[in-house]
């Protein structure tokens, strides 16, 4: 039996302190809400954008397990403007399994980014991002995984333990279901200690200093053969100075 660590949560008055001290700081999802200032029922209520999300067609290991969504934002004096839609991309030198390549992925939908408790969570991220760095225009992009099993095995992060080339990456834990695995790890970039722990309730949030800290989530399998499962993620980062790629 594989036995699950639970996230280690901090409450919202203590984020910056954790994120400053520790390079990581994990929010419950009620404290998620209490940070952002709105219900959690607003946040809940995004979940059905992760239906239909396109295939992503630039897996590099042939797997079909993953499909997604990315959308680009420039936050900056309170501030948020969607830019038009670009491709990711990424240096080898942070992911040496899809590094150096022009992903162009399916826009997110309108009617996600219009959202209200949207439009918050990009705030409050830039507001993280600058108490790390500074006050400053914020760059951020926006990736809605969903991780499936239907091949039997499904991988959130192929391209193994990485750094994403940011200032702060945010992870959210949007929803899960029939799966086992997707456990998070976070070590330190220079050093030995590390963190495992898995994510299991919807709007768990976890915030990552890039510059200090690596990551990874483990593989999926489904709990029940025969029976669908999967994991929907969201990941948003902020980055100083330009989006990744010009």
């Amino acid at each position: 039996m594989t036995r699950e660590f639970s996230a280690p949560g901090t409450t919202p008055e203590r984020l910056l302190t954790a994120l400053a001290e520790d390079g990581y700081a994990i929010l419950e999802p009620a404290a998620t809400a209490q940070w952002l200032d709105v219900p959690l029922s607003d946040l809940e209520a995004m979940h059905d954008d992760w239906n239909g999300l396109p295939p992503d067609e630039y897996l590099k290991d042939g797997g079909r397990y993953r499909t997604r969504r990315h959308a680009c934002f420039v936050v900056h004096g309170g501030e948020v403007e969607q830019v038009p839609h670009r491709a990711h991309w990424q240096p080898v030198e942070y992911n040496a399994l899809h590094g150096g390549m022009q992903r162009w992925f399916a826009p997110m939908m309108a009617s996600t980014v219009v959202r209200p408790a949207w439009q918050r969570l990009l705030l409050r991220l830039a507001d993280a991002a600058s108490a790390l760095r500074g006050p400053q225009r914020w760059y951020i992009e926006a990736h809605q995984f969903r991780i499936d099993t239907a091949g039997g095995i499904g991988r959130p992060t192929p391209e193994g333990a990485h750094r994403d080339g940011v200032d702060l990456v945010a992870v959210a834990l949007v929803g899960r279901h029939n799966v086992k695995g997707g456990e998070t790890r976070v070590f330190e970039a220079e050093g030995r200690r590390g963190e495992r722990f898995t994510m299991s309730e919807p709007w768990t949030l976890m915030l990552l200093d890039d510059a200090r800290v690596i990551h990874e989530s483990t593989p999926i399998q489904p709990l029940a053969e025969h029976t669908p499962g999967w994991r929907d993620t969201l990941v948003i980062t902020c980055r100083q100075g330009a989006f990744q790629g010009g």
